[in-house]
Parts: C-alpha cells; sequence; structure tokens
C-alpha cells in the first residue's frame, strides 16, 4: 500500500550522477576508450589460500582460474597478463566471500543522514560483536521507501586483520584493487561511481585526474550540444515570430492608411453624388425659360417668374390667360399648373393678369425634349 506520509528525498548528487551516466550513452564509444583505457572487470574472489579469477565484460563472466596467495601465485598472475592483453585494460574487483565479511540492514534516524559514517562508527560495537578500530566498513544505500523520520542502509564490514592481509598479498602479485567489496551485497558494476568500498582512504586508487578533466569537458561538450540542439530551434522560431510580427505590424499600418483613404475617397463620392443628384433633380435654369419662352406666345409677357424646390410661379399678362394652363400642361418639361390667385384684367391694357404655379419634371428624355 502506499504510504502517503513518506517524504520525497531529492537528492541533487545523485540525480547529477545519473544524468551524466544517461548523457554517457551519447558519446561514441571510441572517444570514450580514448578518455578511459580500462575495460572490462576483473572480479578477485579470496578462498582460504587462494584467490578465485573472473573477467566481466558486458554482463558476460569468463573463470579466469585460481591463484595461490603466495609466491608462486605472482608468477601465475604475471603469465595471465601476458596471455591475456584485456586483462590490462580491465579494473579489479576484490570480492569478499561470506567467509570474510558480514552485512547488517539498520534502521537510523533521518538526522544522522549528513554523517553516516560518524554516528556508525560510535554504534558499531550496538550493531556487531566488533568495535571500529576492530574492522573497516562502508554504508551502501538500500532503494527502498522509508519510514517518515528514518533512513534504511546496509552496513558491510570486514575485520582488518582479514582485509590487511589480503591486501598484502594482491598487492604483492602487482594487484590494484578499484574497490573491496562483499558478494552478499555487490556493487553494481554499471552504476559508475556509486560503489561503497572496504577499502580505507589511504589504501585506495589514487583516481587519475587528467581523464577524469576530459571526461569531464566531453560531458560537458555534450551537455551544452544537446542544450544548443534544443534550444537552437526555439531561438530560431522566435526569431521568425518576431519578423514575421513586424511585417505584420507594418503590413496593418499600410492597411489602415489604405483604408483611411478608401473612406475619404468613398466620402468623397458620396458628397459627388449628391451633388449630381442634385443637379440632376431638375433641369438647368436656362432649359427651363427657354422651353417656357417657345411655349408662351407674343401677345403674352412676364413680369416676374420664380424657381424654388422644383416648383416655378410666374405672373404676368395675357390676352387669354385661362389658355396658359393647357399651354403648360402640354409641355413634357411642366405639369400640374394652377393658378395662384384669381385672374383680373387691366383696365388700362385691356389684358387678363395672373399668376400661375407649375412643377418642373425631372424625366431627363422630358429635359431634352421640352
Amino acid at each position: 500500500m502506499l504510504n502517503l506520509n513518506s517524504t520525497i528525498d531529492l537528492e541533487v548528487k545523485k540525480f547529477l550522477r545519473w544524468w551524466k551516466r544517461e548523457l554517457s550513452f551519447l558519446v561514441p564509444e571510441n572517444i570514450k576508450q580514448l578518455v578511459n583505457d580500462k575495460q572490462g572487470f576483473i572480479i578477485v574472489r579470496p578462498q582460504n589460500s587462494h584467490l578465485e579469477l573472473s573477467y566481466i565484460l558486458d554482463k558476460q563472466v569468463e573463470d579466469l582460474g585460481k591463484l595461490d596467495r603466495n609466491e608462486a601465485g605472482i608468477a601465475q598472475y604475471q603469465a595471465l597478463l601476458a596471455a591475456d592483453e584485456r586483462l590490462f585494460k580491465a579494473n579489479i574487483i576484490v570480492r569478499l566471500t561470506g567467509q570474510d565479511a558480514i552485512q547488517k540492514e539498520l534502521a537510523l534516524p533521518a538526522a544522522a543522514k549528513e554523517n553516516l559514517h560518524q554516528v556508525i562508527s560510535y554504534e558499531i560495537d550496538r550493531y556487531t560483536p566488533f568495535k571500529a578500530e576492530q574492522v573497516y566498513f562502508d554504508i551502501k544505500p538500500l532503494d527502498v521507501i522509508n519510514e517518515p523520520g528514518q533512513i534504511r542502509v546496509m552496513l558491510v564490514l570486514t575485520t582488518r586483520q582479514v582485509l590487511n592481509a589480503l591486501y598484502d598479498d594482491i598487492k604483492a602479485m602487482g594487484i590494484s584493487p578499484l574497490f573491496v567489496d562483499y558478494e552478499g551485497a555487490p556493487n553494481n558494476l554499471e552504476l559508475g561511481n556509486e560503489y561503497y568500498n572496504l577499502l580505507p582512504e589511504w589504501l585506495r586508487q589514487k583516481t587519475a585526474k587528467t581523464p577524469r578533466l576530459i571526461h569531464s569537458a566531453l560531458m560537458g561538450a555534450t551537455v551544452l550540444l544537446l542544450c544548443a540542439a534544443i534550444v537552437m530551434p526555439v531561438w530560431l522560431e522566435y526569431q521568425a515570430v518576431n519578423e514575421l510580427e513586424e511585417k505584420i505590424s507594418t503590413v496593418e499600418k499600410e492597411a489602415r492608411n489604405v483604408k483611411t483613404l478608401q473612406s475619404n475617397i468613398d466620402g468623397m463620392i458620396d458628397e459627388t453624388r449628391k451633388l449630381i443628384d442634385e443637379k440632376n433633380a431638375s433641369p438647368p435654369v436656362v432649359v427651363m425659360l427657354n422651353a417656357l419662352s417657345a411655349l408662351i406666345k407674343d401677345d403674352t409677357w412676364l413680369a416676374y417668374a420664380q424657381y424654388s424646390d422644383g416648383h416655378m410661379q410666374i405672373q404676368g399678362e395675357s390676352p387669354a390667360a385661362s389658355a396658359l394652363i393647357a399651354v403648360l400642361e402640354a409641355s413634357e418639361l411642366f405639369a400640374n399648373a394652377s393658378f395662384v390667385s384669381p385672374v383680373t384684367q387691366d383696365k388700362n391694357t385691356g389684358l387678363e393678369r395672373f399668376q400661375i404655379t407649375f412643377d418642373i419634371s425631372t424625366k431627363r428624355d422630358k429635359v431634352a425634349n421640352p
């Protein structure tokens, strides 16, 4: 059952080691070999008066035989190296058996995590039948879900007497182990540097700085190239989007200007159309007067004429004013002729005074043929 009370332990160093291990797959094998000439592992297991050797490469195990823990064993080891050049490039691991080492799982307070070795060194006589000065020990973290406020680790130890004697024997043979572990809790050889090691600090291999620096530089270059491969397309797309936005902004500005000009032009067209419509609403005054002159006989004269909003009003004298209505109605230019006031007769001239109003036709064909 899932324990929701367990704390999530974020270990930055562990994450970086995992990230480095994952990135190492991106580095070609020939470049890896330039940086690290070590290939495979030689596993050395002490068994009473002799050493059992095996070779591991890509999870394939090959038995190399047994060596005596004496001067004869030195000659045997040298002959083994001479017969197989692979062994020169292999890391050497000493793996203790149950006769020489023990393990014990411990549950400790989480506060002890920062200085586990020191805490266990003080309490080792509680966990084992040995005192701290009698043993070499190391701690292997357990990949388990810890209870709240606790951590679980594996304590692995061997007596100093056993390990010192073994180290003297393998050192005489020219064997310099990468680490010493216990077969009951073996290190995972695929995890790179995440090993526990029963060897004390003063007996451990001194790692050459140059390969490590080259390896770190290559890993850093790989990370940079990977970041560049991820970031550059995004950056280029960002630049392209910015350029498109600038072009769109310019086009939009021009479009607004064109729209403004179009609006002004449409306004001018509307004003012009209105003027034309107003002009075409009635024929020109000259045409109206010309048509009126053609219709009225010479015995009739006008004293007053006024045109406004499609209507014309005339005043004058005529021998037969009543006949003017029919004359005006017969014209295609004039319509709705009528007297505004009664017709009167001038006593001096004998002519009839009239005041007539009529509408002006808006049909163009009537204007053309009054």
